[in-house]
């Protein structure tokens, strides 16, 4: 249903169409070819970057991801919302130091430090690559999973997700 997208949250913070909000998704993977699509609840089955193609509430795209096989779950916001998943990290990168600032209980990297110039591309992403790897081993744990933050797994909303 397009008129679930984009969300009251993703229009509050610029986004004006489902393009943008879709070619944001993408540009986020960085600069790896996309080996693959998947629609709701497929599994995968090539290695290497694949794009799942799922509604925009997180907590449809979340239980449709893990659907999918996802082990580790990378959720950018702005926003922040409070979101978890029982069965896979949820990794919080806020966009915005502001809001890192505010929930620092909450987000687990601050990625609006590259804004602010506190922080290059480069070296973020090196503290994220390091960070995934940490949580994927269980080194570390995120704040979502410290917090026991799990939200209910939902599969199907018949009504625009708001």
């Amino acid at each position: 249903d397009r008129s679930a997208n984009t969300t009251p949250g993703n229009k509050k913070g610029g986004l004006s169409n489902i393009v943008e909000k879709s070619l944001g998704s993408i540009v986020k993977s960085g600069s790896s070819a996309i080996n693959g699509v998947l629609g709701p609840g497929e599994r995968f089955k090539e290695k290497g970057l694949i794009f799942c193609a799922t509604p925009a509430s997180d907590f449809v795209c979340g239980t449709l991801q893990l659907a999918a096989g996802m082990n580790l779950h990378v959720f950018t916001t702005g926003r922040g919302t409070p979101y978890g998943l029982a069965m896979a990290p949820v990794v919080k990168v806020s966009t915005r130091t502001e809001l890192a600032q505010r929930w620092p209980d909450l987000i687990d990297i601050d990625a609006g430090r590259i804004a602010t110039g506190r922080a290059s591309i480069e070296e973020l992403g090196w503290e994220l690559f390091h960070f995934y790897l940490d949580v994927a081993s269980g080194k570390k744990q995120t704040w979502a999973e410290r917090h026991k933050l799990h939200n209910d797994i939902t599969l199907f909303n018949p009504a625009p997700i708001t």
